[in-house]
């Protein structure tokens, strides 16, 4: 049965704003007339909306905008980008009703929706418990978390989050020092200071200063095309650090919200990286858990590749919340 709603989906990172139309079929959304652009393209986040729906020869009547950062009374600074915006100024544009969420919040409700296709496993078996927490985790701008949270007869409820901003959790005598050099710049060093694209330069020069060598890369693209490229350079260390320290924070969200159904890897960069990071120490170091590597074992992993899932998510919220 298809749903004769038109609404409006979002998800706006740090550096990019992707928006479609979304509508219901057969109990699943969706998407229709996609647009991306850069965040840097309008001067304010209202503006990019409006020029969005003014190019859809169907106008939304509601809609759910997924951003990264936390929503606070219905608006938002959001974290790695100058524009800011309300609810209530996104009503003026005729979305009646509309609602900001966590862009990692949106990706909680996409996950268990995303197409096996677009999906790459990790390790771990095929498949979680269906009717347990879910965890949704990150790097790209910055590093997001979030997690679904299921029970056995069928209810679900997204956890929104910042748990990119705890603190970075030094797996050995290496990270130990990585921390210190960071130290040395933030007063306090939090995960996305490292596991996000920014958090790869930061780690390729304090890996440069340990190993008593100069680096002159400011690119964290630059640092990933080389390691790509030739694995066993520097910046293949750098890589190689980052996706084991990708796989011990997921490996902590997962014992913290209790992730039986699974842990999804999404954001910008993994999809990326995809053969060095199921090559790379990712699960050695997820389930590397002492007493409860075993409980580890049995949680899969995988990469989100769907370029959309936010909005997937978000569409799932937007229609519940015009039910």
């Amino acid at each position: 049965m298809s749903d004769p709603r038109t609404l409006l989906v979002g998800d706006v990172g740090g550096t990019n704003a992707r928006f479609a139309l979304a509508r219901m079929v057969d109990g699943l959304p969706v998407l229709d007339h996609h647009e991306s652009f850069p965040a840097e393209q309008f001067p304010t986040f209202l503006k990019g909306v409006a020029a969005f729906i003014e190019g859809c020869e169907v106008k939304p009547s509601g809609g759910v905008i997924a951003v990264a950062g936390p929503v606070e009374d219905g608006a938002i600074d959001l974290t790695n980008s100058p524009w800011a915006v309300s609810e209530a100024e996104l009503a003026t544009l005729g979305l009646n009703p509309v609602k900001l969420i966590n862009d990692f919040e949106a990706l909680a409700w996409g996950a268990p929706i995303v197409p096996a296709a677009d999906l790459v496993h990790l390790g771990g078996p095929a498949t979680g418990d269906p009717h347990a927490t879910l965890a949704v985790l990150g790097p790209g701008t910055g590093f997001g978390v979030s997690a679904l949270v299921r029970d056995a007869h069928g209810g679900e409820m997204a956890m929104p989050s910042e748990g990119g901003h705890a603190c970075f959790p030094p797996g050995d005598t290496v990270e130990d020092e990585i921390l210190r050099i960071l130290r040395e710049r933030y007063d306090r060093v939090s995960i996305e200071r490292l596991i996000c694209g920014p958090g790869l330069l930061n780690m390729h020069r304090a890996l440069a200063r340990i190993d008593g060598r100069e680096t002159h890369i400011d690119d964290p693209a630059e640092i990933t095309e080389t390691a790509l490229k030739d694995p066993e350079s520097p910046c293949g260390a750098t890589l190689a650090r980052f996706c084991a320290i990708l796989g011990a924070v997921a490996g902590d969200i997962a014992l913290t919200t209790g992730a039986r159904g699974g842990v999804y890897i999404a954001g910008g960069i993994a999809p990326r990286i995809l053969d060095f990071l199921k090559a790379s120490p990712f699960r050695r170091r997820f389930e590397r858990k002492g007493r409860f590597k075993d409980y580890m074992a049995d949680i899969p992993t995988w990469v989100i590749t769907h370029k959309h899932a936010a909005l997937l998510g978000a569409a799932r919220v937007a229609f519940a919340e015009t039910a």
